[in-house]
């Protein structure tokens, strides 16, 4: 395709395609020119250079068609409003134009269809498009060839906007086009063309779309918050709450070792376990270190916890601070088979002092002495300690428990043994208290609070969702002196 400026006689000749044309602008003297080779007054036309990314002739392929950019035109509103427009054509003939103003894209479409004009709208083919604005422009610069005569003169755009969709009135004196068109990402003007730098976003474009599909991502929020509340609802229905495992423990029994618990089931979903401890601790203490060990995977979760109590009287009034009852949780238990490894300790320790007191050869019972020089007699069968101040009480007691007879010989046998028994200097008659420790373990009902948790933060988000759109709607709308948001 050849045309020779009959001015500085420059072939033109930049498309590969053949078209009908009424001018061209040369490419070397920038001067008008008429498609018979003369030139229009000589009238020389800017060249459009600020934020162009494509040049006439450039071929690149959209939506499945190649196109070559026949001519790109600058329109000028004000002293310092710009936007580029590009006129694309195809083998066929057929015309697309591509709109950039301040990095926002519009493809656009010429069409002759009906249209509906109201107050604040107009209809097209079912659709309403809200009135954006009535824009004055004039030509500013120019390149390229062009079917019709470059219209020098005032043009008035009118655009009608529906989301990232618009229609657009231009009217030259008493003549109309009407355009169709719709927002295109920069990316994808990148790749048809096989451009490297594109014109920075500037706020925000007539068309341009939300970040994201709202109302799409809000029926995904939806259908996910009904699945959850039905994973819920089975979780809380397929399981029942109860006391899973209960046992009380011998400090003497853990004295310097651990202990491996019998072992409970828990079935159903997953919930925390509550652990309840309880000592008769009285101005003391006792600590307990708990294993809760999966039997399947032998994965361990690990606790400790301080029990402890203590009271007086201070000033004319009594006091106390601590418990003798301590819980705590452990979370998300799920089900499966397992059991406790305990270790424990208290204040003083918690071996038996009677392990090592005298214990006649036929009797199921054990004596200690104190510093004091009293007698604790320690009954094995229901672990009840008996205290006597006198060696005769005691004598007699321990007669009336084996059946000795009461002969001078067993008697001075006994009164050895009783005087060269050595005293206990850690035991008191209050040293069997706080013998045990109580292990109780619930499984609590299905936590809400992660579930709740969950649907909160998607109200909110689909909350936030609507205002964020809102804004970015409002901010689309801020050039606009038709804007239905009260805001603007």
């Amino acid at each position: 395709m050849d045309h020779i400026c009959p001015i500085c006689k420059t072939n033109n000749n930049q498309m590969a395609i053949d078209f009908v044309i009424e001018e061209f602008i040369c490419s070397h003297c920038k001067n008008l020119i008429s498609s018979e080779g003369i030139s229009v007054k000589k009238k020389k036309v800017k060249e459009p250079v600020e934020n162009v990314v494509l040049e006439v002739g450039r071929k690149g392929i959209l939506y499945g068609t190649e196109y070559w950019v026949i001519n790109i035109v600058i329109k000028k509103y004000g002293s310092d409003t710009f936007w580029r427009e590009y006129t694309l054509k195809d083998r066929a003939g057929n015309n697309i134009y591509l709109s950039e103003s301040d990095g926002h894209w519009v493809f656009l479409r010429q069409g002759n269809f009906k249209l509906t004009e109201y107050q604040y709208y107009v209809e097209v083919d079912g659709k309403n498009y809200r009135w954006y604005e009535t824009t004055p422009c004039t030509v500013h610069a120019a390149s390229g060839f062009f079917e019709d005569k470059l219209p020098f003169g005032l043009t008035t755009y009118k655009e009608y906007v529906n989301g990232t969709e618009m229609v657009s009135c231009e009217q030259y004196g008493n003549e109309f086009q009407f355009f169709k068109g719709n927002h295109i990402s920069k990316s994808v003007i990148k790749k048809a063309f096989g451009i490297t730098g594109m014109p920075f976003y500037a706020g925000i474009g007539i068309v341009q779309p939300f970040y994201y599909n709202v109302k799409q991502c809000i029926n995904i929020m939806a259908i996910t918050a009904l699945l959850i509340c039905l994973l819920q609802l089975y979780t809380v229905t397929s399981r029942t709450n109860q006391t899973v495992f209960e046992q009380t423990i011998a400090f003497e029994d853990v004295n310097d070792k651990e202990l491996v618990s019998k072992s409970f089931t828990l079935s159903g979903g997953s919930a925390p376990l509550k652990v309840n401890l309880f000592s008769d601790v009285d101005n003391s203490w006792a600590n307990v270190g708990l294993g809760l060990v999966n039997e399947k995977t032998n994965e361990v979760i690990y606790a400790t916890k301080d029990i402890e109590r203590y009271s007086g009287f201070e000033d004319g009034e009594s006091w106390s601070e601590g418990s003798q009852n301590e819980n705590f949780n452990m979370c998300g238990i799920p089900q499966g088979t397992y059991h406790f490894i305990v270790s424990a300790e208290k204040e003083g320790g918690g071996k038996n002092p009677f392990q090592s007191g005298y214990r006649p050869e036929n009797g199921d019972f054990s004596v200690i002495q104190n510093t004091t020089g009293t007698f604790f007699l320690k009954n094995d069968k229901d672990k009840s300690v008996e205290t006597f101040t006198d060696k005769e009480s005691l004598k007699n007691e321990i007669i009336s428990r084996t059946g000795l007879q009461n002969t001078v010989k067993e008697m001075n046998k006994m009164d050895s043994i009783l005087v060269n028994m050595p005293p206990n200097y850690d035991y008191t008659a209050n040293g069997e208290k706080n013998l045990s420790v109580n292990i109780k373990a619930t499984w609590l009902p299905v936590s809400f609070w992660n579930f709740g948790i969950v649907i909160f933060i998607m109200a909110l988000f689909t909350v936030a969702s609507y205002i964020a759109k809102r804004i970015f709607e409002g901010s689309k709308w801020y050039n606009s002196s038709n804007s239905p948001y009260s805001t603007n």
